[in-house]
């Protein structure tokens, strides 16, 4: 049995990984880290949890926990994996860290989007960007898997064929996203209330969202050249989901049998990653409480351009459940052990 703990357990993610693990077949949970809940019993907290979860809080102790455990999920804020991360502590314990520490490989990007100095720039370079779609063979070996994050799981893997394959125009990605309340965490925040969020819907971020740089990033490596584009997310008064639109000029015109190949190519033999049939457009309602991403597109013959659309649930193929199929790769476990996760609807 693989032992796992959790830092940062009670947020929503972390919460996640927990009711995923309970069902995994090869892991067993030693510890639930919580700074904010400390000595309180788990199944306080997140009552679904009664008589399921007997643990209590621990603390975030990293050395600690490194003695106790194979691998450790850092569910925390920006920041708090680079501040402890060291090299003694992955010596002992693989790390999958669910915020954007080890995303972004240009610590001058970071610190500039995220506004905090990167306390542990020197891994960085070994950690590996944690979409498994893409880097499967890397996360196999890593130490330490930077889990990328929801909105930019689903703009990378709807557009990545295409990029990819060279069919668009990358200078011209333009991607409008929305998400469910989940994503912004569990934090008290004015923003987040319900009469703030009820029968509303609005753009945030607009031009300064930190997601973008990741976007640019990863996209850019599959085009092999720098990438610039437009990313605005929009809030939605829904619990889970992340719904992309995205939008981008083809080079050449190209029949649907053509892009559709392209997404064949990448994702005929992906579990998690399913292309729909013709002109049928993704919804989040059909992939909340699973790890599948649904993606489609539609040829604009008018415009020359295509529009691309995308769809996951923001705490499992967009953490939790990303982060446990990257546990899986780095154990050499099936991918998708634990993740057999039919959608819930309605």
């Amino acid at each position: 049995m693989i032992k796992a703990g959790i830092i940062g357990a009670t947020g929503y993610a972390g919460a996640e990984i927990v009711r995923l693990l309970m069902g995994h077949p090869e892991v067993e949970i030693k510890w639930l880290g919580s700074r904010s809940y400390i000595d309180q019993r788990y199944a306080d907290i997140y009552r679904n949890m009664f008589q399921i979860v007997e643990d209590i809080c621990k603390d975030d102790n990293l050395d600690k926990l490194a003695e106790e455990v194979d691998v450790i999920f850092t569910a925390t804020p920006q920041g708090f994996c680079a501040s402890v991360i060291n090299e003694e502590i992955l010596s002992k314990v693989k790390v999958i860290d669910l915020s954007a520490d080890f995303r972004i490989k240009d610590v001058a990007i970071y610190e500039k989007w995220y506004g905090i100095e990167h306390k542990s720039p020197e891994y960085i370079k070994e950690a590996v960007y944690g979409l498994c779609e893409i880097n499967r063979e890397d996360i196999k070996k890593a130490r330490l898997v930077a889990n990328p994050g929801c909105y930019t799981t689903c703009s990378i893997l709807s557009l990545y064929p295409l990029v990819k394959e060279g069919l668009i125009d990358p200078s011209t990605i333009i991607i409008d996203a929305k998400s469910g309340t989940s994503g912004a965490g569990r934090g008290a925040k004015v923003d987040n209330l319900f009469c703030e969020v009820n029968e509303n819907m609005k753009a945030y971020g607009v031009a300064t969202h930190r997601h973008t740089p990741e976007i640019e990033e990863q996209l850019g490596y599959a085009a092999g050249q720098e990438i610039v584009l437009n990313f605005t997310p929009h809030l939605v008064p829904m619990n889970r989901g992340i719904l992309v639109t995205a939008y981008a000029s083809l080079k050449e015109k190209v029949s649907y049998e053509t892009v559709k190949a392209a997404y064949d190519k990448y994702y005929e033999k992906e579990k998690f990653v399913r292309v729909l049939e013709k002109d049928v457009c993704p919804q989040t309602k059909w992939v909340e409480g699973s790890n599948y991403v649904d993606v489609n597109f539609k040829i604009d013959e008018r415009t020359g351009r295509v529009i691309v659309m995308g769809a996951l649930d923001n705490l499992v193929k967009g953490a939790a459940g990303q982060a446990v199929q990257n546990m899986n790769l780095v154990f050499g476990l099936d991918e998708s052990t634990g993740l057999d996760l039919v959608p819930m609807f309605p």
